[in-house]
């Protein structure tokens, strides 16, 4: 079978998708597996893409990303007559072939249940082509029980060409006993002592204002403690979270909150076991694929309950019922940093939890998906 993946997400910064692509790509690179996969990329092949010969990789030649979506996939699919073009990241492309089988990934319709959290012009992206690729889909991979049911809620599709599949930690997240190494890491992103970690986009629908608000409290009373939150503002209407996190250390005399844009992926799991607790608060999420890391570094977790945070977690978290609640809050980071009995009850509990998921299991599932359609 000729597989083509749309493999641009692979290019530049990687956020969640481009994480999740890779992951996949270097568990089909260890397989056995008769498949053609033809990789399709806008400008460049980064480096850490598995080279092998049923790989073929090959660079389409545009600064656009909608040109390339939409005019030179389809042609290049064509071309190298596929059996099926699989996009993991909610968009197909409009004039792909009919003859050609089709997946896509939708990790969660967030701009379906809430378009107040989104531009206009997002919104016309991502709700109409995302509408079009769900009912032209023959199969639809959804990362969570969620997430799958909010599809079905907003898009006239059947739920049986709906796959769930979770995602995985990668083997790098785990417990690290290396000090010295923690250290160094720290001191790059000027982490002085003890901190809560906070890593991901930023959007409304996470409460990072409430979070820096909340530690706000937790600084005053503890000065050994700051707060690094590492990802891009995406807020939309704009929070000016560079402002508040101004305010709040000028206030307290010191560096206690630190921001910045992008938390190199190889800092990652020093960061997480470095950490006394990661918070990671949302009113709606397709999965939640931070947590999952933290837990499978033996790192504390504090969450809420909404959307398919209970399907990351299970019952192994500080949980906050009101994210909008700075003491409610403020509260649970005081008892996550301080109970350490429960703290250590919950981090062994976690490592247990995320040790059940796996990129290996989820490449697999997602081949046997392709391959189950071809026959």
């Amino acid at each position: 079978m000729t597989i083509g993946i749309d493999c641009h997400n692979l290019e530049g910064r990687r956020t969640g998708v481009g994480r999740y692509l890779i992951n996949l790509l270097s568990e089909w690179s260890r397989l056995k597996s008769e498949h053609r996969f033809f990789l399709f990329f806008k400008n460049e092949i980064p480096g850490d893409v598995p080279r092998i010969e049923n790989f073929r990789p090959s660079i389409l030649k545009t600064q656009s990303t909608a040109v390339f979506m939409h005019h030179l996939l389809p042609k290049a699919a064509e071309k190298e007559r596929l059996n099926l073009f699989f996009s993991p990241s909610y968009l197909l492309p409009i004039r792909i072939s009919s003859k050609i089988k089709t997946a896509v990934t939708i990790h969660d319709i967030s701009y379906e249940a809430h378009p107040e959290w989104f531009s206009w012009q997002n919104n016309i992206l991502l709700r109409l082509i995302s509408k079009h690729s769900a009912k032209k889909a023959d199969f639809i991979i959804s990362p969570s029980k969620f997430t799958k049911q909010e599809i079905v809620k907003y898009y006239p599709v059947h739920p049986e060409k709906i796959f769930i599949i979770p995602l995985g930690a990668e083997k790098k997240f785990k417990r690290i006993e290396d000090c010295q190494e923690i250290n160094g890491i720290k001191r790059k992103y000027k982490i002085k002592d003890k901190f809560i970690f906070y890593v991901g986009s930023i959007f409304n629908r996470r409460f990072i204002p409430e979070c820096i608000k909340s530690f706000a409290i937790i600084a005053r009373k503890f000065p050994e403690y700051q707060f690094l939150i590492g990802g891009t503002n995406y807020t939309h209407p704009f929070i000016d979270i560079e402002s508040l996190i101004f305010s709040i250390n000028r206030e307290l005399k010191r560096e206690a909150i630190l921001h910045r844009d992008y938390i190199d992926e190889s800092d990652l799991p020093y960061l997480y076991n470095a950490a006394e607790a990661f918070i990671w608060l949302s009113s709606y999420e397709g999965f939640g694929l931070p947590l999952l890391e933290a837990m499978a570094c033996g790192t504390a977790v504090i969450t809420n309950k909404a959307g398919s945070l209970t399907e990351v977690v299970g019952k192994n978290a500080f949980f906050v019922e009101n994210p909008q609640n700075i003491e409610e809050i403020s509260k649970a980071m005081d008892v996550a940093i301080h109970n350490k009995l429960l703290r250590s009850q919950l981090r062994e509990a976690g490592l247990k939890w995320a040790s059940e998921f796996s990129w290996e299991q989820a490449a697999k599932k997602t081949l046997e998906i392709f391959s189950h359609e071809q026959k």
